[in-house]
């Protein structure tokens, strides 16, 4: 479940897709810093979505489903299981008073601000005082084929405050104006939550032993569908923003470049995001005038120019500067020399990116798979193998369905 609607894939046995629906939805409201939606509009979307699948092959023959959903986007629920109001999304944040209160408990090295599941679950219970469960976006919808809901994973869970190294709520959660009832169980990613319902099974025609397994998170569904799986595999997101994740053999929390961790079987997923990416060059060229101008890059001449492609003023990771300047001049007449200056600059962030996750206890990566739009662009690709100095690859599998599909398969 994405934010512009639903994708849905089926493989089979052997790791093949056999079926795939898609169905778009309406975008978020929002007022002021409040971004919110109906999640209906997510159960709506996502049966439309089933019903196209169900065109595709017999729902019979479905032996597990696992969803994954947009961290952070919370629910709440009363004590009949309805929801009390409109889902808030991932990149609402309206809910500063609950972020100052929460930065008085929680250390200093998690990064729960104000866009943070657990400010908008205390929000909620606030706003709300019948208010007898919050929940994740990927929680809700999988209690909707179970019948219950109290499950989350631990993917999910990790901005509602749950501890991935200990694997349990905070006992510094009890400062707070949030009961341990109030939270979900947290489950292993892949982990089975049980069977489906048997309402839900009559209605779709799903097999009554079909299981409903732990999901994750969207990006972490992204990753899983990358290939990536050994230790030092590393995924780099090249869409409007650059975007960075590296399996490692230990957590990393940095709250200085906002870098965290999830638990991805035995290692650890350990990412950070940049402000540079494919909107910098979105800017200057459309995807035909890049494509063209690439080919006619040399990456045998030095690109002599030292761009920090940015937007706007303000960098997150691998710089943590709120004024960092865009570097974009001086500006050759040639477009190609302007565009080969922008890919060497972004080139050169996920460079001192990757540096900045070895140095803080990360290994540096071994291989590098590429997704987004830029990963289609084999010059960049080249340009960014010459400065990693390992393999960069495209991703087998973009779909965050796909990783998701995989968890659910894996449970066998």
């Amino acid at each position: 479940m994405g934010t512009s609607g639903c994708r849905l894939i089926a493989i089979d046995e052997n790791k093949q897709i056999v079926a795939h629906a898609r169905q778009s939805m309406a975008t978020p409201e929002t007022e002021g810093n409040r971004v919110y939606q109906d999640p209906q509009i997510w159960w709506q979307c996502l049966e439309q979505a089933l019903t196209q699948l169900a065109q595709q092959l017999s729902l019979a023959r479905i032996r597990a489903i696992s969803i994954d959903g947009t961290s952070g986007t919370i629910v709440g629920l009363d004590p009949q299981d309805h929801v009390l109001a409109p889902g808030l999304m991932y990149n609402d944040s309206s809910c500063t008073t609950q972020a100052q209160l929460i930065a008085q408990y929680a250390p200093v090295e998690r990064t729960l601000g104000v866009t943070s599941g657990l400010a908008k679950a205390l929000y909620l219970i606030e706003a709300y005082p019948e208010c007898k469960t919050v929940l994740n976006q990927a929680d809700w919808l999988a209690g909707h084929f179970l019948g219950v809901y109290c499950h989350s994973d631990e993917n999910n869970a990790l901005k509602l405050a749950y501890d991935p190294v200990e694997r349990c709520w905070p006992d510094w959660l009890k400062q707070l104006p949030i009961s341990f009832d109030q939270l979900p169980q947290v489950h292993v990613p892949g982990e089975s939550y049980g069977l489906i319902d048997t309402d839900v099974a009559d209605a779709w025609g799903f097999a009554p032993n079909c299981k409903v397994i732990a999901g994750t998170t969207d990006s972490i569904a992204a990753f899983i569908a990358s290939g990536a799986r050994n230790l030092g595999d590393a995924v780099s997101s090249l869409g409007s923003t650059l975007v960075l994740k590296l399996i490692s053999d230990k957590p990393v929390f940095n709250a200085e470049y906002g870098v965290y961790s999830h638990r991805l079987g035995d290692n650890w997923l350990v990412g950070g995001a940049s402000n540079s990416g494919g909107a910098v060059l979105a800017e200057y060229f459309d995807s035909q005038q890049l494509e063209e101008l690439s080919r006619q890059i040399d990456l045998s001449a030095p690109c002599g120019l030292d761009y920090y492609p940015l937007n706007t003023a303000g960098e997150r990771f691998p710089i943590n500067n709120p004024q960092h300047p865009p570097k974009l001049t001086p500006r050759p007449d040639s477009d190609v020399e302007f565009l080969y200056a922008l890919l060497n600059g972004i080139a050169n962030i996920e460079l001192l990116a990757y540096q900045r996750l070895h140095q803080l206890g990360c290994p540096y990566p071994t291989r590098v798979l590429s997704c987004g739009g830029g990963a289609k662009n084999s010059v960049w690709q080249q340009l960014r193998e010459q400065k990693l100095g390992i393999p960069v690859l495209v991703a087998e599998q973009e779909e965050a369905a796909f990783g998701s599909a995989l968890l659910a398969y894996n449970h066998f």
